[in-house]
């Protein structure tokens, strides 16, 4: 009789042997030691730890490399769709200075993008022309899929100089201006996310979405056009089964452009007439809305796209034209709703609206939450919604259950899989059954003890990484997202200042002990959220210090917040913060993952939350604040900071020690500007759910006092997060919008007869 594994033993069980599914661990070492040798040209005496990284990777790579073929070979036989698919101080993180042992480059389909030049038309049609060419050279990453041997493909772009590239400047000594100009030409790919508060910036952001959407499509049609895996020769010619074999989904509007580019080769490329090529366009791509807020849907400068790319501009302007009379014609004599629903945006700078493009050429629009979808529907998006209400829909997000669980969680993944059986992996409304086990005494102590190991886990890493001490037994409250005024990092540092003000007033009072942490980014040109940081460090500085505070209350900025971070953080987490402004967030993912690793939410009814209370169960979440609908009606009244000001003493002792000073004495109006929005123009009502959000985290504070009904909350939360499966998301937008059923079929490994 075999003993039985230890801990250490069943959690490596899971989450190597059950993960990776690896059939033989000699070959693998034996390849790894390959790999190491002949591939990196080391021994063990020289290797540094990334070339024992680099080479583990070669040998995972080698395991997909089969499976990756056959996959590929698999998709042409059987034809189905393809889908496409302190301070902040910024640093270059210079992620490809060593290479990717996981890409592989594909030179021979690299193509051409082009820039500029101006529009001929002629009686064989529009001719873009005397344009500036970039090329994109494609390096595709294998993503397997789990247990199943599929190894799908992650085709990623990289900007190139063509290697005639103003050669004659070489000739008579324009050395540098050559240089220079190819250093344009591949800023493209160079820089993810520039700052576009300037023009330039602006500029590369406009050339960098189309650069990707020109290179996706080119690439899209050559495989449509190929009859099998790795023929180049095209064969298809007639597009009336484009849609059919191919769905575009445009993640918001950044990939927008596909809809004119899609036109342009459809029209002038390939000649089909503008009411074919259209029908085409729309069955083929459907569109994602993320955001209801009204700066971040692009709405780009005419000047510029005429610049940048005229031809595009002109399919635009017919667009709309066509689109504005299908308007008319249903709605006669709405002059004022012709203006709303335009593509293209009148005023001092004249603009076109990339949301509303996107609209008019799919043939589906979803929100990412039920709430979210909704919203659309009745506010920025009603009039479309108005004309085409078979177009709209809702897909809740997900988030994959094997690296928000397994891989990140193994020791909690390991007591669920005790009890259930791990099919919960890849069928996550199967957490479901340990609903039966909310009152079992044994899994109550598991899951808690798993929850302590992680914060010991966590707590010994900030030590060691950052040099911050924090107390593993206090409540770790953790609120890690964009910095953003909308998501309200500062409704937690008030919150902070409040404990904080508390503690200080009677120092011989209990406190739960609390430890917040705050992490994320913010957007090189977003002034206010800078501010913020600097707020969360500066308040860390005087909490963190003060004698009378002790370890009863902590505040940590999380700097460099990455999935890396976050995979250690999340299991860690004993309150997760979604407390966003009702109707703002769309939906949060960030939710979902805290949640199935076993943290309660204190959160607003915005974006997903509503639906992860609906599931839960209210009673089993810290809900708190205004409603959509009491937001509206605060709006109509008009919201006055004032009033909570004055009304508030709590609230106005903060305010008044961020006005003078006491968080930033050396520079006492350091954070002026911070105050003068929350006071006379918060657009995301801080104040007005004040009250409500202390009340509620006194609340926490009181559940977390009693630890078994606290670990029985948590078991409902964890038990009830099945359908925040991306599987799930992903099946629906494959039956609904995609047209595809999808298959959990499992292809035969490399070595296995078909």
């Amino acid at each position: 009789m075999s003993r039985p594994l230890s801990d250490h033993e069943k959690r490596k069980q899971i989450s190597v042997r059950g993960l990776a599914g690896v059939e033989n661990v000699t070959e693998l070492k034996k390849n790894f030691n390959r790999h190491l040798h002949f591939t990196l040209v080391k021994d063990r005496n020289v290797a540094t730890p990334r070339d024992y990284y680099f080479a583990l990777a070669h040998t995972v790579r080698d395991h997909l490399v089969g499976r990756w073929i056959r996959t590929q070979q698999h998709y042409y036989e059987k034809d189905p769709k393809k889908i496409s698919g302190g301070w902040q101080m910024e640093e270059a993180d210079d992620w490809l200075r060593y290479g990717n042992p996981w890409e592989k480059a594909r030179p021979e389909f690299t193509l051409p993008v082009h820039f500029y030049g101006h529009v001929e038309h002629t009686s064989q049609g529009a001719k873009w022309v005397d344009t500036q060419v970039v090329l994109a050279m494609p390096y595709d990453t294998p993503v397997p899929g789990y247990r199943n041997n599929v190894v799908n493909t992650m085709r990623l772009w990289s900007a190139k100089a063509p290697n005639d590239f103003n050669l004659k400047d070489f000739n008579v000594g324009g050395y540098i201006q050559a240089v220079l100009d190819r250093n344009l030409a591949e800023n493209i790919s160079r820089v993810l996310y520039p700052n576009d508060n300037f023009f330039e910036g602006k500029e590369l952001r406009l050339k960098q979405e189309y650069f990707v959407v020109a290179a996706t499509l080119q690439d899209i049609i050559r495989r449509f056009k190929s009859s099998k895996f790795g023929c180049r020769d095209p064969v298809r010619t007639n597009f009336d089964a484009f849609p059919d074999k191919v769905a575009i989904q445009l993640n918001d509007t950044h990939p927008s452009l596909a809809i004119p580019e899609l036109m342009r080769i459809l029209v002038d490329l390939e000649r089909l007439d503008w009411d074919k090529a259209w029908d085409v366009t729309v069955r083929t791509c459907a569109y994602t809305n993320h955001t209801v807020l009204p700066e971040a849907l692009e709405r780009w400068p005419v000047h510029l796209l005429e610049t940048l790319l005229p031809r595009h501009l002109q399919i635009i302007y017919e667009i709309n034209q066509r689109f504005l009379n299908r308007v008319a014609a249903t709605f006669p004599g709405d002059i004022d709703r012709l203006r709303r629903m335009s593509l293209v945006e009148e005023g001092a700078v004249k603009r076109i609206n990339m949301a509303h493009l996107c609209i008019a050429g799919s043939h589906a629009v979803n929100g990412v939450a039920r709430i979210h979808s909704e919203i659309l529907k009745k506010t920025i998006f009603k009039d479309f919604y108005e004309l085409e209400p078979h177009k709209f829909q809702n897909k809740t997000n997900g988030i994959t259950p094997r690296r928000w669980l397994v891989l990140c969680n193994p020791g909690l993944a390991e007591v669920i899989a005790e009890r259930i059986g791990e099919d919960f992996i890849s069928d996550l409304d199967q957490l479901r059954k340990l609903l039966s086990f909310v009152d079992d005494e044994a899994f109550i102590r598991d899951v808690a003890k798993v929850k302590q190991e992680n914060k010991l886990k966590f707590a010994a890493y900030l030590e060691r990484e950052y040099k911050v001490h924090i107390n593993p037994n206090s409540l770790f409250d953790i609120q890690v997202k964009r910095i953003h005024e909308y998501k309200r990092q500062l409704l937690n540092c008030l919150h902070v200042i409040t404990l904080y003000n508390r503690i200080k007033r009677e120092p011989n009072k209990f406190f739960v002990p609390r430890t917040v942490m705050i992490g994320g980014k913010a957007a090189p040109g977003y002034h206010m959220a800078k501010m913020i940081i600097k707020l969360i460090t500066a308040i860390g500085d005087v909490v963190n210090h003060d004698p009378a505070v002790g370890d009863r209350l902590r505040i940590i900025f999380l700097e460099n917040y990455r999935v890396s971070l976050a995979e250690k953080v999340i299991p860690a987490a004993d309150l997760s913060e979604q407390i966003s402004t009702a109707g703002t967030e769309a939906s949060g993912t960030g939710n979902m993952k805290f949640m199935v690793n076993g943290a309660l939410t204190i959160g607003t009814m915005d974006g997903a939350n509503v639906e992860m209370a609906e599931e839960a169960g209210e009673e089993n979440f810290f809900i708190f604040g205004m409603r959509v609908e009491d937001v509206e009606k605060l709006d109509q009244r008009g919201y006055n900071a004032q009033e909570y000001y004055d009304r508030i003493p709590e609230l106005r002792q903060i305010i008044e020690q961020l006005s003078s000073g006491f968080f930033s004495p050396k520079q006492p109006d350091l954070f002026k500007d911070i105050v003068n929005m929350l006071m006379h123009h918060d657009r995301f009502k801080v104040f007005a759910d004040y009250e409500d959000y202390i009340k509620c985290q006194e609340k926490v504070s009181a559940l977390y006092k009693n630890p078994r009904e606290w670990t029985r909350m948590v078991i409902r939360n964890i038990a009830t997060s099945g359908k925040f499966s991306s599987d799930r998301t992903i099946a629906q937008y494959a039956r609904e919008i995609w047209g595809v059923e999808p298959s959990r079929q499992r292809l035969p490994a490399p070595d296995e007869a078909i």
